[in-house]
């Protein structure tokens, strides 16, 4: 099957733009209140502005337009067995296994917020239900959507009575990033696995819907320069970004309150605003070299995702340089825009001599031989 084009930029760009919330997680030692405004109480600072202007642009957004990708890329996988006539889930699960094994091996090495193992989870989920067709899927994103929302809405209603709280982060944590060696953050990792693993718990549900509206997505032609993707692609643009740009405004408002459901809820809805808008402007100048970059990035998505997370924590941990904590926002988002550029450099140079990044031969070659 001829790869489609639109989905390796946006898979390339979603790839990218995850660094746009992890890069201040890097910069503040592990420090979450720095990617919501729990902590922040007013518009005084310009440094805080113009982080909260970054946190609008990409937290939340590009993750859910990766995971939507995820499930595209379920979709074109299950379409190929069914016309190789091989077994769907048998062929599928070394898939999973893989994604899950990587994932680990990423959150005990490199970052304790990993999302490659609760994509795993949601795989071997979603694996299951491609089987049993259209109405199963949508019955599927129904109850994970009633069970996201459900969740959703004890937390925020318990925000709501409750005292206010803060996302900030140890001491003890942050001193471990700042001060211990690799091999004590690894430890690090490794005592407190159940603790960092509920952010990846908690999104399962989530990920089914976003899985599930990917596979919708790229069955009706949605990443296809067609009449019918044109179409598609308008109502993405128009009822993404008509409604997920003011209910993201609600990133602006201090105190933490609206953090969980912008994160969970409202950026996933202008994720699918970017998807539209990101079809248009290719569509629109299609003539533009950076499609070429970006799409080879989107090709070595796996290999750039991982790459990215160890030139953060040798740039900002103090096994590294030790920058962490030591930036304002500016200097982050410069850090960010060179990772970019550099990863941007990289895939291009690489797909120029090898026909797959290293992670993704890794895992090509591993799948071949256990499918023999």
């Amino acid at each position: 099957m001829k790869r489609i084009v639109l989905i390796d930029i946006l898979r390339g760009i979603a790839i990218l733009g995850t660094l746009g919330t992890n890069i201040w997680i890097f910069a503040h030692l592990g420090d979450l209140k720095y990617i919501t405004t729990t902590d922040f109480t007013g518009w005084s600072s310009m440094d805080d502005i113009i982080r909260l202007l970054a946190l609008f642009i990409f937290n939340g957004k590009l993750l859910g337009m990766l995971t939507i990708m995820f499930g595209v890329g379920m979709a074109i996988k299950y379409e190929q067995s069914i016309r190789r006539n091989q077994p769907w889930v048998g062929m599928y699960k070394w898939v999973i296994v893989f994604v899950l094994v990587e994932g680990l091996l990423h959150y005990l090495l490199v970052m304790e917020y990993d999302v490659l193992m609760s994509y795993a989870v949601t795989a071997g989920i979603i694996a299951i239900v491609l089987k049993h067709g259209e109405r199963g899927m949508t019955r599927a994103l129904w109850v994970a959507g009633a069970i996201h929302l459900g969740m959703l809405a004890l937390i925020f209603t318990a925000m709501l009575l409750g005292p206010a709280f803060s996302m900030a982060s140890s001491p003890q944590l942050i001193t471990v990033y700042a001060e211990g060696t690799w091999l004590e953050q690894v430890q690090n990792r490794l005592t407190n696995f159940m603790f960092f693993r509920t952010e990846a718990i908690f999104i399962i549900p989530l990920n089914i819907c976003l899985f599930i509206i990917g596979i919708k997505l790229m069955r009706s032609g949605a990443f296809s320069f067609t009449e019918r993707g044109f179409a598609i692609q308008r109502k993405l643009l128009i009822w993404g970004l008509g409604i997920g740009l003011p209910l993201n405004a609600l990133t602006f408002v201090p105190g933490g309150l609206f953090d969980l459901p912008v994160r969970y809820l409202f950026a996933p809805m202008l994720a699918l605003g970017y998807i539209g808008l990101i079809a248009f402007v290719v569509r629109t100048y299609s003539t533009w070299r950076v499609w070429k970059w970006l799409e080879k990035t989107g090709r070595m998505s796996l290999s750039c995702y991982i790459l990215q997370n160890i030139t953060a924590t040798a740039i900002f941990y103090g096994w590294g340089l030790g920058l962490g904590g030591n930036l304002n926002s500016v200097e982050i988002i410069g850090i960010f825009c060179m990772i970019v550029v550099g990863q941007i450099i990289l895939a291009n140079a690489w797909l120029a001599k090898f026909p797959y990044g290293p992670v993704e031969w890794l895992r090509k070659g591993m799948l071949q031989k256990l499918e023999r």
